[in-house]
């Protein structure tokens, strides 16, 4: 069955926020890349290498709070209120696929399903009722 988590969108202060989350829930990060470490960070702004292109603070038993920096040089930005994302973790890729079909279906794809360079199946799309999703399935992803 798949797990839901939220993914937060910072506009620059993720790394600061987290530190915050971690200090309260306590925890390890799972991960933390920065833009500069992806394959693309050769074409990252001066000065945006540093941000968080992804971080992962597991919470309790099975959830997992993650986040981004939104860097405008990219074209994102992070509006308060709309700066999140609900982020499927699935068990095969055919459960990615079925669900990212279902759920985008009317709505307006972003990233198609596809393997990303970090190793997961991955997808992402704003649903027909401006909901964002991101659906991933990780067959090395540690056991929600």
């Amino acid at each position: 069955m798949a797990v839901i988590n939220p993914y937060l969108n910072f506009n620059g202060n993720t790394e600061e926020a987290f530190n915050f989350y971690k200090s309260v829930f306590g925890g390890e990060f799972i991960m933390v890349q920065r833009f500069k470490d992806t394959p693309q960070g050769g074409n990252v702004a001066e000065g945006e290498g540093d941000k968080i292109m992804h971080i992962s603070l597991p919470i309790g038993k099975s959830n997992i709070l993650m986040a981004t920096d939104a860097l405008e040089s990219m074209e994102h930005k992070a509006i308060a209120g709309t700066n999140f994302q609900l982020s499927i973790g699935t068990e095969s890729q055919q459960e990615a696929d079925t669900l990212f079909n279902g759920l985008s279906a009317g709505g307006q794809v972003e990233v198609p399903m596809a393997k990303m360079f970090w190793g997961a199946y991955f997808g992402m799309f704003t649903d027909k009722f401006g909901i964002k999703w991101m659906i991933s399935y990780d067959e090395n992803a540690l056991p929600g």
